[in-house]
């Protein structure tokens, strides 16, 4: 069955990326595999993910951080941006633009995951888009050791009834508490 979940890292008082939209913050820890700081569990995370997600901030940010600087893209995973500005493509990334609603594309994007997951990225404006509308299932967040006082906020909603239920917390080397949550209808 198809889960739709937010998977991201996330400052102690709440932020995924600083004042400039950066994730400079985070890449401190490293990011490698096998980083003692860094997600273990990201390998088999990405490999159940059959679609991705994320907004225009988060699909830019990789375009001048990574794909800029000669990296390849890392998603063979069909990615849907949500964008209301022209965006330029990634040659041989299979990326699809839409706007709008995020219902129909959800759906388009269940379709495509044949059953495996899909990951809704980032940003937390997009991620509380797909909450509204009852299509987030799961919540995974790494919180980190440090605090960025303003930025991106991880999830600008009030989600108070029913609360997100806790499923799992664990400490991830010395900078990270891993916790997962079910969203609860």
């Amino acid at each position: 069955m198809t889960r739709t979940q937010y998977y991201t890292a996330t400052s102690l008082d709440g932020f995924i990326a600083d004042r400039r939209n950066s994730l400079d913050w985070l890449f401190q820890f490293g990011g490698g595999e096998g980083d003692a700081d860094m997600p273990s569990d990201y390998p088999a995370f990405i490999a159940g993910v059959g679609a991705i997600a994320m907004g225009s901030t988060t699909y830019q940010w990789l375009l001048d951080n990574h794909i800029a600087r000669g990296r390849t893209w890392d998603y063979p995973q069909p990615t849907w941006v949500f964008t209301s500005r022209h965006l330029s493509p990634v040659p041989g990334a299979d990326i699809r633009f839409v706007k709008g609603d995020v219902r129909p594309v959800h759906q388009d994007m269940t379709r495509a995951a044949n059953g495996r997951n899909i990951w809704v990225m980032g940003g937390g404006e997009l991620v509380g888009r797909f909450h509204d509308h009852g299509l987030i299932d799961e919540l995974i967040v790494f919180v980190a050791s440090v605090t960025l006082g303003a930025g991106a906020p991880l999830l600008p909603r009030e989600i108070v009834s029913p609360p997100l239920k806790l499923l799992s917390v664990a400490k991830i080397g010395p900078a990270f508490a891993r916790l997962q949550y079910e969203v609860q209808r």
